[in-house]
């Protein structure tokens, strides 16, 4: 298994204004241009701070596109299908040969985005180290062909390119973004209706609107946005005024704010407990499944996140809405042997703070069954390479399953794989391996989304993840503020329609 791995913010975070209507919104519409006022720019806090330095390929790349900073060629409908964002059009020209055609569009700095400077944007993508997780296991190359198309041909064929696209560490970015040494510098050189114009460490970031954009002019002039990883401080705020949207409001805080102030979504994101299945305890399947059958799954909804949540049922909860008529049983279960071994190292993290407290109770439950367990509790960007580099025993992890790609498949090679970019379960098992490869060459969309199943099936039976509970985001919008894009993806908060 690899010992570097793509990491990746794990923050609800693509900006896509024209699907904005798909999704439900916190009052208003989602129309262009604002009638040509200046607007009031708005206060946002978001609940992760950047962690590679705004690198559009790792863990920053969505907090660019909630801010609606980047965009891709293509974005995701409310459906989870793909939708012409920088790219109108597209279509298929043999197995592994693409054609988007692009849209009159402009980056912030001024250039025309050119089937040229496209490809040279999704070049440095597929040569960026460690690749993003939306090119786990994919080759392609880009070429521009005339004047407003894009050819992208893949290594293998891959019948979710378009979708692929959608991810917000595919953004396209001009040529002057790359100029500095090798690090990517989206900071006024990307496509969105907002541009950064000032960023504060991990503090806190400036953006205008950016007039030009092919979308027509956002109706906020601006965003000031905070990076606040306390929940209650963000709740806090929103009450004082001091923010116009709180994103990840704590279960805790919902019942202190107004009921016209908060918004829950159905999200495809889903809280696992993680067991490392390459070193400790755990690497035995006996032992994992006796975890997995310490835990009672049924307290962490109703008790932990007071009914803003639905009870783990697998892999993908239901925001995924076709999964439960297509779930089947585990395949391949040990039977649960008697806990032993020494103490288990247990982690997670506090910028959603519901996790601590579902550690804790995993904790209790653990231990009930005769576990010996320790846990740790760190802020998000302080804990990630250690669960990356397998340094954790079990790891209570919310996942975004179609944050990466919108494919249902993707999720699991990136997750559960051998060579999986972002293997905290440290799982690598050839029949777990060959059912997520199987599915990966499937076209068929109904058939793909079989494939995924039979592959879930085969993740859950090796118990290197037991499901815990699916969530529901709760996001804190002032009395004043329409428009706001409650995205079950995650990928979107602020478009051109959001104002106050």
């Amino acid at each position: 298994m690899r010992s570097h791995r793509r990491s990746r913010l794990l923050a609800p975070l693509m900006l896509a204004p024209l699907i904005a209507g798909c999704f439900a919104s916190g009052g208003g519409d989602g129309s262009g241009d604002g009638g040509g006022g200046e607007g009031a720019r708005l206060h946002v806090a978001l609940a992760f701070p950047p962690a590679e330095n705004l690198s559009p390929y790792g863990a920053d790349a969505t907090l660019l596109s909630r801010l609606g900073v980047t965009e891709g060629l293509t974005a995701l409908d409310a459906n989870g299908s793909a939708a012409p964002a920088l790219a109108e059009s597209w279509r298929r020209d043999g197995e592994k040969t693409w054609e988007f055609t692009l849209r009159d569009a402009t980056f912030q700095d001024g250039g025309d985005v050119t089937p040229a400077a496209v490809a040279d944007s999704l070049t440095h993508a597929t040569d960026a180290e460690p690749a993003p997780a939306a090119l786990a296991g994919v080759t392609l190359s880009a070429k521009a062909q005339g004047e407003r198309v894009v050819r992208i041909t893949t290594a293998e064929p891959d019948p979710v390119l378009p979708l692929r696209l959608s991810s917000p560490s595919l953004a396209i970015l001009s040529a002057k973004a790359y100029e500095k040494g090798g690090r990517v510098d989206p900071v006024g050189h990307a496509t969105g209706p907002f541009e950064l114009t000032e960023v504060n460490g991990a503090t806190s970031a400036s953006l205008d609107r950016f007039d030009d954009y092919w979308g027509g002019r956002a109706q906020a002039s601006g965003i000031e946005a905070r990076f606040i990883a306390d929940g209650t401080a963000r709740a806090n705020a929103l009450r004082t005024g001091e923010l116009d949207i709180a994103e990840a409001v704590p279960v805790a805080q919902a019942a202190t704010l107004d009921e016209k102030t908060r918004r829950d979504t159905a999200t495809t994101r889903t809280t696992s407990l993680l067991l490392n299945a390459s070193s400790g305890s755990f690497k035995d399947a006996g032992q994992r499944a006796a975890a997995r059958a310490a835990i009672d799954t049924s307290v962490f909804a109703k008790d932990v996140y007071e009914g803003y949540a639905d009870p783990g049922a697998g892999i993908y909860g239901p925001a995924v809405t076709w999964a439960e008529g297509k779930r089947t049983a585990p395949v391949g279960r040990a039977e649960a042997a008697e806990p032993g071994g020494g103490t288990i190292h247990l982690a997670t993290y506090d910028n959603r703070p519901e996790l601590p407290e579902v550690a804790q109770v995993v904790k209790q439950q653990l231990e009930k069954a005769g576990f010996k367990v320790k846990l740790t509790v760190r802020e998000y960007s302080r804990l990630e390479q250690d669960a990356l580099d397998g340094k954790f025993d079990a790891f209570v992890l919310a996942r975004n399953t179609l944050l990466d790609t919108g494919d249902p498949v993707a999720v699991l090679a990136s997750d559960y794989t051998c060579d999986g970019g972002f293997n905290i379960a440290q799982l690598c098992d050839k029949d777990v391996d060959g059912a997520v490869a199987d599915a990966e060459k499937i076209a068929d969309t109904a058939k793909r989304q079989d494939g995924a199943m039979a592959a879930e099936a085969r993740i859950l039976g090796s118990d290197a993840v037991v499901p815990l509970v699916h969530q529901r985001i709760i996001t804190g919008v002032a009395d004043s503020v329409q428009g706001v894009i409650l995205d079950p993806y995650e990928r979107t908060l602020v478009g051109t329609g959001t104002r106050r």
